[in-house]
């Protein structure tokens, strides 16, 4: 399958049954599988590295913002065929739960849809919402555990209590600046922060019915599933937000377009 870019008329050309070496964008093989967020992640496809960034982000929003994805062919069968390669490797009769965070692109719904075909009858669907930046809070005991109790090789404590202090204060400024931003902006400013791991409640889920069948759920197979990945940020905060609940269970992880060299701080 091959997707190139005609800069003659700026247009993606689909051919679903050659490659060629001009590709911009191909389905995975035997990378299909890495590993990544702890977890297994599966992507569809991968942009080739000779790729131009913007052709890449043309592309990407050709994808996600399609005027009319129900009846774009070209798309339509795009997303199939990576599902059908997704089932392929995973047996999608083998999951309970499908779990997607809130877009405006209508990938995810699609996905879903599609997925149904091969799933149990039982399959069931969760999405997660994005929170009101007023409600992000800071996980301020593990940061304490983590760095402010940390003891030096003769067995004095690494900070004194000013610089304790004086730590814990930045953070609270932190918070209020956080407090008063809207949610993409937070998500690129802290992307590659130190405190990013401690920083929760990017997402919430979107009614209480979801959050108590997260809470009941034991030992089942979860799909996560998103159109694009490109930090992995969306889907660490998927999974930090399940996790919550319980680590039993066994969590896949799916994206449409996706890269196997995550950035190690996503994780």
């Amino acid at each position: 399958m091959r997707v190139t870019f005609d800069e003659k008329e700026q247009r993606f050309v689909f051919d679903f049954e050659h490659d060629g070496r001009d590709d911009i964008v191909s389905l995975t093989g035997d990378g299909y599988q890495v590993h990544a967020f702890g977890k297994c992640f599966y992507y569809g496809y991968e942009f080739s590295e000779n790729t131009d960034s913007t052709v890449r982000s043309a592309f990407i929003k050709r994808v996600k913002f399609s005027n009319d994805l129900q009846n774009d062919e070209q798309l339509t069968t795009f997303i199939k065929n990576a599902v059908d390669s997704l089932n392929k490797k995973i047996n999608l009769y083998n999951y309970d739960l499908v779990v997607m965070p809130e877009s405006s692109s209508k990938v995810n719904q699609y996905m879903l849809r599609y997925i149904y075909r091969f799933a149990q009858p039982t399959l069931r669907k969760m999405e997660l919402v994005k929170a009101l930046p007023a409600n992000i809070s800071f996980d301020m005991d593990a940061f304490e555990q983590q760095y402010l109790e940390d003891i030096l090789e003769n067995g004095r404590p690494r900070y004194t209590q000013s610089q304790k202090d004086e730590v814990k204060k930045s953070i609270k400024v932190m918070l209020d600046l956080i407090h008063e931003k809207d949610y993409f902006t937070i998500a690129k400013d802290v992307k590659k922060s130190r405190f990013r791991p401690y920083i929760m409640q990017f997402l919430k889920f979107a009614n209480k019915t979801d959050e108590e069948l997260c809470a009941t759920i034991r030992q089942q197979n979860i799909l996560i599933i998103d159109d694009v990945t490109t930090s992995g940020s969306t889907l660490n905060e998927i999974l930090r937000t399940l996790r919550i609940f319980n680590e039993d269970n066994d969590i896949s992880i799916f994206s449409l377009i996706g890269r196997k060299d995550l950035m190690a701080d996503s994780i």
